[in-house]
């Protein structure tokens, strides 16, 4: 096999500008894909200059994606912000669970002069900027890292008067569905479902937004790379009181997991951008940079997101809808809930604040959401019961407690296959990083939560699709 050889020119043909980003990628190739052929790594890096907001989770690839979306050092021009010297209290949910990573990015964010209040959740694991699992009230302010890459991301569950052992003795047509009906990554729908949403104003007055509606465009309806998934499974609804009119008993459901792809991966990186260039932090708080509500910036950043939150649910609409069809059935009921997002609220003594959930999901007296486990554990249906100590959030789901490096290194393709077998789940695509060992015990996590939300109902996953290979049955569908 060659030995790999890569020079800066190489790398300016593909389109990577003079700067460190292409020293940064040739150290990457060097560390992680030394005995990869030339030809692939060149591909791949290609891709990554294209879509970064796919790779800001692939082990080795994803600190060039980070630093193409702005997520490094930048220049910085404006004002220049301390921390206090002590962080707010907050209430941590599930402690003796938490990551101390996760605990000393809240303790920062907790020092920011624009705080309010915060909380962490029992799911919660250090990511950047905010951990995940971080909810964060702020005064008259928003924080695009805040609010994160995949804006809006978001759980959809549609429950079906099917019987449920279908799923067993018609696997392999489930699995076609999946294979025809969802598209993940750098994969798009042939002729993608026209959108009300593509006559936003939005898309009119805003750049960024106007500049990515094309590509908006062709991934509708598709979902993101890592943890994204769309599978079908068995819902069990146990309170007969529930808010979406259906009987105690077992339904066949589709669950669906993913943002706003790349159209929210560009609006995140412009305006963090803008907010670091505005808002110079100490170097552990640089990816808290804010945005005042009143400003130029602020106004139009508030509404691209909102935008990409939209797009982020018509994405699923079309899932749903593309699968209802398929399956020749209504739903019953459907049940939505979204974080990486950022709210006008108020707080128990009234003040309007500014609440951001990365990774966290609202949980207001009477809201409905999902919270899934993994893909061999159940989510849960559970309806906010408001509690203002978390600023009425709860977790978005169960919540790493492997990094995807750590992931890959210990566990075995084998090992993890035996392991769905046992466990009766069919999985197409996915990787080590995902595997169902990687995630917290979901029944730990909701045990954290019992004065956050009260459970309806479980979901158990089944016929699981995410972004790799489609079932062979049907790649040469359209």
């Amino acid at each position: 096999m060659a030995k790999l050889k890569l020079r800066g020119k190489q790398l300016k043909q593909i389109g990577y500008e003079e700067g460190k980003i292409i020293g940064l990628a040739i150290n990457v190739a060097y560390e992680h894909f030394r005995r990869k052929p030339q030809e692939w790594v060149l591909g791949m890096l290609a891709q990554i200059l294209e879509r970064p907001e796919a790779f800001v989770e692939v082990e080795g690839w994803q600190r060039i994606a980070l630093e193409l979306i702005g997520e490094q050092e930048i220049k910085t021009e404006g004002g220049r912000y301390d921390l206090a010297k002590n962080a707010m209290e907050f209430p941590i949910f599930g402690e003796d669970h938490i990551e101390i990573g996760a605990k000393d990015q809240m303790y920062t964010a907790m020092r920011l002069p624009v705080t309010v209040q915060g909380a962490l959740m029992p799911d919660a694991h250090q990511g950047y900027g905010l951990p995940i699992g971080g909810v964060l009230a702020t005064e008259n302010s928003v924080i695009p890292y805040g609010v994160g890459v995949d804006i809006g991301c978001r759980m959809c569950l549609s429950l079906f008067d099917l019987p449920t052992d279908d799923l067993t003795t018609r696997r392999d047509k489930f699995k076609d569905l999946l294979g025809e009906h969802s598209k993940f990554g750098l994969e798009a729908f042939e002729r993608p479902m026209d959108d009300p949403i593509f006559s936003r104003d939005e898309f009119k007055y805003i750049k960024v937004a106007r500049d990515n509606r094309d590509r908006a465009y062709k991934q509708i309806g598709s979902s993101g790379g890592g943890n994204h998934f769309v599978e079908f499974g068995i819902a069990r609804i146990t309170d007969a009181n529930n808010e979406m009119g259906v009987p105690v008993g077992e339904y066949l459901a589709l669950l669906s997991h993913s943002g706003s792809r790349g159209m929210g991966a560009q609006i995140a990186k412009h305006y963090t951008n803008i907010a670091m260039q505005q808002c110079r932090l100490p170097k552990e708080a640089k990816h808290l940079a804010w945005l005042m509500l009143n400003s130029e910036a602020g106004h139009e950043y508030w509404a691209a997101m909102n935008l990409a939150g939209d797009y982020a649910s018509a994405c699923h609409d079309h899932i749903h809808r593309r699968m209802a069809k398929a399956l020749g059935e209504q739903p019953l009921a459907r049940v939505e809930n979204h974080h990486n997002f950022a709210w006008k609220e108020q707080l128990e003594d009234g003040r309007e604040v500014i609440v951001h959930r990365k990774g966290a999901t609202p949980a207001g007296k009477g809201v409905l959401g999902i919270i899934p486990g993994s893909m061999t554990a159940p989510g849960f249906i559970v309806r906010g019961k408001g509690n203002f100590q978390s600023l009425q959030s709860a977790s978005h789901g169960a919540g790493r407690q492997m990094s995807r490096s750590v992931a890959k290194n210990s566990l075995t393709e084998s090992g993890v296959r035996k392991y769905l077998e046992q466990q009766g789940v069919t999985l197409i695509g996915g990787g080590l990083d995902e595997a169902p060992m990687a995630y917290k015990d979901i029944h730990t996590v909701m045990a954290g939560q019992t004065s956050l939300v009260d459970i309806l109902g479980e979901f158990y996953p089944k016929i699981v699709r995410m972004a790799g290979d489609t079932p062979r049955r049907s790649r040469n569908r359209k």
